[in-house]
């Protein structure tokens, strides 16, 4: 009889949320508390997600406990306006160990537009620790982020082979760390990783040279495009900074610091022409930045165009990102 109380009591605390959600004014904020402890509205992320009615259209607050979550964490495109907000990244955790499909396997996915994470690690353990782990060295991804409008900062994100799937739509990476070997940053995103840390993770299991990023930009028109500003790219191994998913491939390293485990000629065509690509590398330094022996199809860009691409505009020429720095 107990147990059927607090069941009712939870499931009578759900209807609440929901309607305040539903009813709430654009000036009001809305708060779910998650604890794995169960001292919030829920224990998992998860059930809180589900508890955000569909088509939403007020700012949801989802404040995250420290904690190890061992959940699959899900968006779905209904559901815009979240906002998860974890207390440290290194004590807020979400952990999952799905492989092989990317569509499905991410630890977390979300497909809904104006999302917003902050000091989250999203983990994808099924290569995960790489000392201890024996599984062999496959796609396994540790988000998936195909919504629009969204932004990240002080994440983390987990992984040996397609940590982070970026698909499609306009994303900010702010101060995130990002670790991985093979193709660790790929997808169709118009995207802006800024203060960002690459870390290469070897593998004992894993060939002896990497490849940070694969950009799926397929037709000279396509918007998208990877820039890294600011950013750091360290770790052990050998690695390239990148090489094409599609024929049209973008990807911009801008001021950033390279350690010697980059390989000397810095990209790779992979089975795409030359022509296409655009691979850029202005104002980097360390070991790694050495362009002597660089590839010869890589892209300079004039000023203009170097302006525009690491600037804000790229992602955002209709303000959504000024509102979201209000939050």
């Amino acid at each position: 009889m107990k147990m059927l109380c607090f069941s009712t009591f939870l499931n009578f605390m759900n209807v609440i949320l929901v309607l305040l959600i539903t009813f709430a004014s654009s000036n009001e904020q809305v708060v779910i508390n998650v604890d794995p402890s169960g001292n919030g509205h829920f224990s998992t992320i998860q059930s809180a997600i589900n508890a955000v009615p569909s088509n939403n259209v007020h700012w949801v607050y989802i404040n995250i406990k420290n904690g190890v979550y061992k959940e699959q964490v899900s968006i779905p495109f209904d559901k815009p306006f979240i906002y998860l907000r974890g207390q440290n990244r290194r004590k807020t955790m979400v952990v999952w160990g799905a492989h092989d499909r990317i569509d499905q396997s991410a630890t977390f996915i979300t497909q809904a537009n104006n999302t917003i994470a902050r000091s989250i690690t999203f983990m994808n353990s099924y290569n995960y620790p790489l000392n201890e782990n024996k599984n062999p060295v496959t796609q396994a991804p540790a988000a998936m982020i195909a919504g629009d409008q969204s932004a990240f900062y002080h994440c983390s994100f987990i992984g040996l082979q397609d940590t982070l799937w970026d698909v499609r739509g306009r994303h900010l990476f702010k101060f995130c760390t990002i670790k991985g070997v093979v193709d660790f940053i790929f997808g169709n995103g118009q995207s802006i990783y800024e203060g960002c840390t690459l870390k290469v993770v070897a593998h004992p299991r894993h060939p002896l040279v990497g490849y940070i990023t694969a950009q799926g930009r397929s037709t000279p028109n396509d918007d998208s495009g990877f820039v890294f500003k600011d950013c750091q790219i360290i770790g052990r191994g050998r690695t390239f900074l990148g090489r094409p998913w599609r024929p049209y491939a973008r990807v911009i390293f801008y001021n950033t610091y390279m350690s010697d485990i980059v390989t000397p000629e810095g990209w790779s065509t992979w089975r795409s022409p030359q022509n296409g690509l655009t691979f850029v590398e202005n104002n980097c330094r360390g070991p790694g930045s050495n362009r002597r022996y660089r590839v010869k199809y890589m892209r300079n860009l004039s000023q203009q165009q170097l302006n525009f691409f690491t600037s804000l505009s790229f992602i955002d020429n209709h303000g959504w990102l000024k509102k979201v720095n209000y939050l």
